[in-house]
């Protein structure tokens, strides 16, 4: 696998590229987040991410936004970082990382998480096809989402954020990254667009408890669809 790793302090650099290529794996390294940035634009192909939360030109919080807001959630991405602050860490993975380790980098933790992280991207790269989620059923090749076969009217926006929300039980959303990737844009706080869309799509979905999910919702931290009970079966 080629795994990007974006870390401005040359030993930790060396070490994480040490690490990874003795596992099997190709590592590029940068030492800026526009580096990456600009490889990503040139349309780099990278199968995971590693970004130190600390960079010299722009933090690695907005590279992880512009990931996001740009190329979705395809591409698995961690944070290394020495922050040990609940908010830090709660404010890197709503911005949409998918995990995070604490420096300094230990060699068997970051290959079990790399490996972690992989497999899990990998497998939800190879179930394009239909799949449930509680007692729904989505197909993403017809873009519907049914109850009990029942197929639901959405508008497009409103089926792209609540597939967005099946694909990740579980995972919490904030606003702008609900935004950034249904909208391609921030969506000002005083705008009720976003908060119209969830509404739209709780009542069509009927997204209750007795169908195995719920969708909880929260201003100051964002918006995640719960598993209720394990309703689902495999896809």
């Amino acid at each position: 696998m080629n795994i990007a790793s974006v870390e401005d302090d040359l030993a930790q650099g060396r070490l994480i590229h040490e690490i990874l290529v003795s596992a099997g794996h190709q590592c590029t390294l940068f030492d800026t987040g526009s580096g990456l940035l600009a490889a990503l634009q040139r349309k780099a192909s990278f199968d995971l991410l590693l970004i130190d939360w600390e960079l010299p030109d722009i933090s690695g919080i907005d590279v992880v936004r512009w990931v996001r807001g740009n190329l979705g959630y395809s591409l698995p991405l961690m944070f290394l970082t020495s922050r040990v602050l609940e908010n830090d860490l709660v404010a890197g993975l709503r911005a949409g990382a998918d995990d995070y380790m604490l420096k300094p980098v230990r060699q068997g933790e970051l290959l079990a998480r790399v490996d972690a992280l992989l497999r899990r991207h990998n497998t939800e790269a190879h179930n394009e096809g239909p799949f449930r989620c509680g007692a729904f059923e989505i197909d993403p090749a017809t873009e519907s989402i049914a109850l009990h076969g029942r197929k639901a009217e959405l508008a497009p926006k409103e089926y792209e954020l609540a597939l967005l929300l099946f694909r990740n039980p579980g995972k919490l959303f904030s606003r702008d990254v609900l935004s950034s990737n249904v909208w391609n844009r921030d969506i000002p706080a005083t705008s009720r667009t976003l908060d119209t869309h969830l509404s739209n799509i709780r009542r069509k979905l009927q997204l209750r408890p007795e169908h195995g999910v719920r969708l909880i919702s929260s201003y100051a931290l964002g918006y995640r669809l719960e598993l209720v009970s394990d309703t689902s079966e495999p896809s």
